[in-house]
């Protein structure tokens, strides 16, 4: 198997992967710099984040949460033993870490809660529609694309976008100091295990869509992965753009009463 990839340097090192795989991360990084540096994680980090549009956004981001599981099933269904070294590596890496995710979804809830957000209100999903778009496209890219495809733009993309902007919400301590102590470690759990202990996933996931893809995959499929990784990318941009929509309005209302106040 002469196109074969087998990762010779460090996990965690673009330079171990293909130049393909390091076009594609070069390829996708403003997408996904948007999602990271967005302004809502800036907040939350700050603890400047609005009651109502951290509702919305505990609320809107759950179905990923309990759902990222069984799109990791579906993905597993299309792998078979000893068909190709990747397949291999991706029902391993699969079937290890499904049991992980269904752990993740306790600790969403508990993240809920702490802000007042029950079981109920997560599973009602009363959030406007857009915010369902992220899960939508999770669920048919794990039904309908190949293997190769869905681990990029779900394990690869958005968990590694997660650990990332977890990791900036965690930097400061700001934001843990306004739960109450007796709580505050059962509040932070799904954001510390994302910021300290997920790093290796999406480079795992990367090592596994290398793998499968070879080290000169064609220009269709090098085009299909790209545009996957950064449809991710924007979903949770849109998302996250949607959440905000609140804050500008909040910002907008004493702008508002002080015009009332001046025409009156």
């Amino acid at each position: 198997m002469i196109d074969a990839f087998i990762r010779t340097g460090p996990l965690m090192d673009p330079s171990s992967y293909p130049f393909w795989a390091q076009q594609l991360i070069k390829d996708c990084s403003e997408s996904k710099r948007r999602v990271v540096e967005h302004e809502l994680y800036q907040r939350m980090r700050d603890g400047r984040l609005s009651g109502r549009t951290m509702r919305q956004y505990l609320i809107g981001g759950w179905p990923v949460v309990e759902q990222f599981s069984l799109y990791m099933a579906k993905n597993l269904t299309k792998t078979q033993y000893a068909r190709h070294p990747g397949e291999d590596m991706a029902r391993r890496w699969l079937m290890r870490n499904i049991r992980v995710e269904l752990n993740h979804a306790d600790y969403w809830l508990f993240w809920a809660q702490a802000h007042g957000v029950s079981l109920e209100d997560l599973q009602a999903q009363q959030v406007p529609s857009e915010l369902n778009a992220l899960s939508d496209w999770c669920w048919h890219t794990c039904a309908t694309d190949s293997l190769v495809v869905a681990i990029a733009a779900t394990n690869y993309a958005i968990e590694g976008a997660t650990g990332e902007w977890s990791a900036l919400v965690c930097s400061t301590g700001v934001y843990a100091q306004g739960f109450p102590e007796e709580g505050r470690k059962r509040a932070m759990k799904w954001l510390k295990m994302h910021a300290q202990y997920d790093d290796a996933h999406p480079w795992e996931a990367l090592e596994i869509v290398c793998t499968l893809a070879g080290n000169n995959p064609s220009v269709a499929l090098q085009t299909e992965l790209r545009r996957a990784v950064c449809k991710s990318y924007d979903y949770m941009f849109l998302f996250l753009e949607r959440c905000m929509q609140h804050e500008q309005e909040q910002r907008q209302q004493p702008a508002r009463a002080r015009a009332e106040l001046a025409e009156g």
